[in-house]
């Protein structure tokens, strides 16, 4: 079973829309959603959330139907966004005691140990965490009722290195569970190199393509060349490609095709997600 389905998922809005986008998140797996900033990514969240109504199509969370059966699928998922929702007057103890009465299997032990994992103090008020800690807070509060669907919202935006690592490695160890779920959206795709099994890249309100990761890093690639090597046809072959005066660098989805048709006249790297992103979203030629 799929932890979540979205199918033909739209939100118009005068000068942006969601068009059209269908995407499965397989259980037991994280899934990287990426693209650069306003492209649509926390618009589909916040609808797979019930926070935002589409104008058409539909969402399937953990085989419940959205929103008819809203409620008892957030008991079962766990989010954490770069925003903050929590009334920044009260303490870390006070809002746990008014969000833990909320969830059933809310587990004050678990959370506990995790505000001590993180090194909050229940007496902090939140008004007076940083970003980081506030990132921090939410995480304990979405792992502290056996959430088996974990939906990340740009969770490691000015997050220090140190935590940034420390929070991969806790995911990693999420998914120990087979019917535990991460869909983890966010810009900084090297936090994705190390532990998504799928990605998932939306730009301009569409999805490009979702797929497996190592599937996608085996296909894409660069090529660095002359300018000589370039014509009309050749440059149909680049998702996109950056030229300067000395030379060109490319993306090409196809890494066998171009292998077969530059031969030794180039060379082929391999493509980093961050590449994919760059490329993809810019699209055609870009110069130096």
């Amino acid at each position: 079973m799929n932890a979540l389905e979205v199918r033909n998922l739209t939100k118009a809005y005068p000068q942006f829309k969601v068009d059209q986008i269908s995407l499965d998140v397989k259980r037991g797996y994280i899934t990287g959603l990426i693209g650069p900033n306003g492209v649509g990514k926390s618009t589909l969240i916040k609808m797979m959330l019930g926070m935002v109504r589409p104008d058409s199509g539909t969402v399937r969370i953990l085989g419940c139907e959205m929103p008819a059966q809203e409620v008892e699928v957030k008991q079962r998922i766990g989010v954490v966004s770069d925003d903050c929702f929590y009334y920044e007057h009260l303490s870390i103890r006070d809002m746990q005691q008014m969000i833990a009465p909320f969830y059933r299997k809310w587990s004050h032990h678990t959370f506990n140990r995790y505000l001590e994992q993180f090194e909050l103090s229940p007496n902090m008020k939140i008004e007076t965490l940083s970003k980081g800690m506030k990132v921090k807070f939410s995480l304990a509060v979405a792992l502290s009722h056996e959430a088996e669907l974990l939906i990340m919202d740009e969770p490691t935006s000015g997050l220090d290195p140190v935590f940034r690592r420390e929070l991969l490695d806790l995911l990693a160890n999420i998914l120990q569970d087979e019917h535990n779920s991460i869909i983890f959206s966010t810009h900084i795709t090297t936090d994705l190199d190390r532990i998504a099994d799928y990605i998932a890249f939306i730009n301009r309100g569409k999805l490009v393509f979702s797929e497996a990761k190592d599937s996608l890093l085996e296909r894409y690639a660069i090529v660095k060349g002359d300018l000589q090597l370039l014509d009309s046809d050749i440059r149909k072959l680049f998702v996109g490609m950056r030229e300067t005066a000395v030379g060109f660098e490319g993306l090409v989805e196809d890494r066998q095709q171009a292998a077969q048709l530059f031969g030794e006249h180039v060379i082929l790297d391999k493509a980093t997600l961050e590449d994919i992103m760059y490329y993809t979203a810019k699209g055609g030629r870009i110069h130096a």
